[in-house]
């Protein structure tokens, strides 16, 4: 009886001591289980943290690009699809950030592509400026030439008009003029002899004696004359002879039309001019034209 009374408090003892056992491995559990939750919570924390920050970069690379693109400078075909290559990659990767949770395999992922996105916008927009430098340079030496060809133009505008004023100015210093001028009216005898008269009655023709004004630009050889003569009423005599043609800027009709060769000598001229109707009596006047100008005025009279 005395042993088993002695082995039962030595019993009790194992169990207390057991149960001790298990206590402290519950407690370090639970201090485990707890320190594991916090470093998880940390861990979430993070990542949520960082995907943020990744979303901002790419707001900030976003709006980046369509800053640059604001402008209105003409992008080439390859810059243009570089544009939508970087908006393409942005969208991507705003997909990826949006999942659930992120393991941190796929946040260093997200980072990386995120740090060659930033290169390629920081790339892109370089270029963008580049060329708006180039545009702007162009767009001045375009301005430049504008200018220099206005002035060109005007300059040419002014030769054009001085040239013109030259060549009139010439056209009329090279017109033959007259430079002595006598008409004689004539009566005609049944033998064909010319006797010169003052009357109407008997007067078939003129004769229209003239010298040309020396003239040292004017064309040497034959010269077409054309010869007006306005009756004692005021009227054009026209006839079988008579057309149109031009002079001083105007469509006129002539009397009579004939040649000269001028030599530019002094030399004496002679028009004959038979009347196909009966002269009036009266006073009458002669234009003779040449080279487009009238070469000057004369004119008779008959009793």
């Amino acid at each position: 009886m005395e042993n088993q009374t002695g082995q039962t408090p030595k019993k009790n003892s194992n169990v207390i001591y057991f149960l001790i056992v298990v206590v402290l491995a519950l407690l370090a559990t639970d201090v485990y289980l707890y320190l594991q939750k916090n470093k998880s919570d940390t861990k979430i924390v993070y990542q949520n943290d960082e995907k943020t920050r990744l979303q901002t970069e790419l707001d900030s690379l976003e709006a980046q690009i369509e800053q640059v693109n604001a402008g209105k400078t003409k992008m080439t075909q390859q810059m243009q699809a570089q544009t939508d290559s970087l908006k393409a990659k942005i969208k991507v990767l705003r997909t990826e950030l949006a999942k659930g949770k992120l393991t941190v395999a796929e946040l260093n992922q997200a980072q990386e592509n995120i740090k060659q996105l930033r290169y390629f916008v920081t790339k892109y927009t370089a270029d963008i400026e580049e060329l708006k430098k180039q545009n702007t340079a162009l767009s001045t030496e375009r301005d430049t030439l504008k200018t220099t060809l206005k002035v060109a133009n005007q300059k040419d505008s002014t030769l054009s008009k001085q040239n013109q004023d030259l060549d009139a100015k010439v056209k009329v210093g090279s017109a033959i003029k007259l430079a002595t001028s006598d008409i004689v009216a004539y009566k005609i005898r049944g033998s064909g002899k010319e006797i010169d008269t003052k009357r109407a009655g008997p007067a078939k023709k003129i004769k229209i004696n003239f010298t040309v004004a020396s003239n040292d630009i004017a064309e040497k050889g034959m010269h077409d004359i054309y010869v007006r003569i306005i009756d004692p009423t005021g009227n054009l005599i026209t006839g079988g002879d008579s057309g149109p043609f031009t002079a001083d800027g105007q469509d006129l009709q002539f009397t009579y039309k004939t040649s000269i060769d001028f030599k530019n000598d002094g030399s004496a001229y002679t028009i004959d001019w038979q009347n196909p109707a009966a002269f009036q009596k009266g006073d009458y006047t002669v234009l003779l034209y040449a080279d487009g100008y009238t070469m000057g005025k004369s004119g008779f009279s008959l009793k």
